[in-house]
């Protein structure tokens, strides 16, 4: 308990010093903002479009995918807002031999890349990912209850941690590779298949957000728990399953690669 405390208020350290650095480019931060929510707003308009052609798409409607869309950007969204440094490991940490600082400091590495970076950009993801789900709610395409309400912070947060769990592994093959940032950006073009049902694709693709890049556990699973009451363990303990097992392994590759890890050095 007097560990955890400690981090907490380690990690509250850092993310203020982070915040003040930040705060000196108030004009990059809005920048930055407002290119996520744009990006946001063309990914809405072409959902409109296809829709204005195809009024129902494997038997989902527009209100229903809107809420996929939505639900699908709240996980990610926490994982660009929390992790986003593991990035910088798979792309210059390991090529630059800057990872060395960490293995120097008498804390845990992983939690010292996490919190060395937030990644304020991706409260533009979240804000539209809260506004679809509140207009899914509000025009009755979701029933809200406690129970439903409960389970869908637990499938946010699980969501979360298979997002965090698909770039940590990505970005540890860097120890191997040395640059895993190609690896990592096509893996993240992928995600974006997962603010759709996965009916919709071919079976290949299917497969690949089922199995290799998970992608389809953290919305069009547990959205069918909320949109068609779809049963609850199929759906949210899958996704929960999911993610406990794709952390354990992320997690091990990583150490694994830290263990085999050479400073670039000169």
């Amino acid at each position: 308990m007097k560990k955890l405390s400690r981090y907490l208020n380690l990690y509250r350290v850092f993310v203020i010093q982070y915040v003040k650095t930040t705060m000196q480019s108030k004009t990059d931060f809005f920048i930055g903002l407002s290119g996520f929510l744009i990006s946001q707003a063309a990914g809405l308009a072409f959902l409109y479009l296809v829709f204005e052609q195809i009024p129902s798409m494997q038997e989902w409607t527009l209100e229903q995918m809107l809420f996929i869309y939505g639900f699908a950007q709240l996980p990610r969204g926490i994982d660009h807002l929390l992790t986003d440094n593991i990035w910088m490991v798979g792309w210059q940490m390991v090529i630059k031999g800057t990872f060395d600082k960490y293995i120097l400091r008498p804390m845990n590495i992983f939690f010292q890349i996490v919190c060395e970076k937030v990644q304020f950009d991706a409260l533009g993801e979240i804000l539209v990912g809260l506004v679809l789900v509140g207009r899914a709610v509000a025009k009755g395409t979701v029933q809200v209850t406690p129970l439903k309400l409960l389970v869908f912070i637990v499938s946010v947060t699980a969501g979360a941690v298979i997002y965090t769990s698909v770039k940590l592994i990505l970005a540890s093959i860097a120890f191997w590779l040395k640059d895993s940032s190609a690896i990592m950006t096509t893996a993240y073009e992928v995600a974006d298949f997962a603010k759709y049902p996965i009916e919709i694709y071919a079976k290949p693709i299917q497969a690949v957000l089922m199995t290799i890049l998970p992608f389809a556990f953290v919305a069009y699973i547990p959205s069918t728990f909320f949109l068609i009451d779809a049963n609850l363990w199929k759906t949210i303990g899958a996704e929960c399953a999911v993610a406990v097992v794709i952390w354990i392994i992320a997690y091990k590759i990583f150490q694994r690669g830290i263990s085999v890890y050479e400073s670039a050095g000169n």
